[in-house]
């Protein structure tokens, strides 16, 4: 499940994933991505927190995979809230698809996560 967070901000997008996502997650999440992105005057930043979550079936992972790719250089900082460690590698994974900055966050540093990606807007 995707569940979007509420930040304030038109500049900073912010989401809770938890569970096993599907292509009808990405139905959902993807128009508000490019919707956000569309509106903005510039890149855009993200903090995805993972909850409980256990990655993507075939299908989604395809269109994470497609999203990351239309929108390389639509994202200025990425933060990843997480405590496993497929996570934090899911992070070094991300980095070679995007001009933005990433950075992995274990749940306890969540108040940093926040912090970071709101520097300087």
């Amino acid at each position: 499940m995707i569940e979007q967070i509420q930040t304030g901000s038109p500049a900073i997008l912010a989401f809770r994933l938890s569970g096993k996502l599907h292509d009808q997650d990405y139905r959902t999440f993807v128009p508000v991505i490019e919707n956000a992105i569309a509106a903005a005057p510039g890149p855009v930043r993200l903090l995805v927190e993972l909850i409980d979550f256990h990655g993507w079936d075939p299908k989604a992972a395809w269109d994470d995979f497609k999203l990351g790719i239309r929108h390389y250089a639509d994202f200025e900082r990425m933060a990843l809230i997480g405590d496993k460690d497929w996570e934090a590698w899911m992070g070094q994974l991300a980095k070679p698809f995007t001009r933005a900055t990433v950075r992995h966050f274990d749940a306890a540093e969540a108040d940093a996560a926040w912090a970071w990606i709101r520097e300087g807007t």
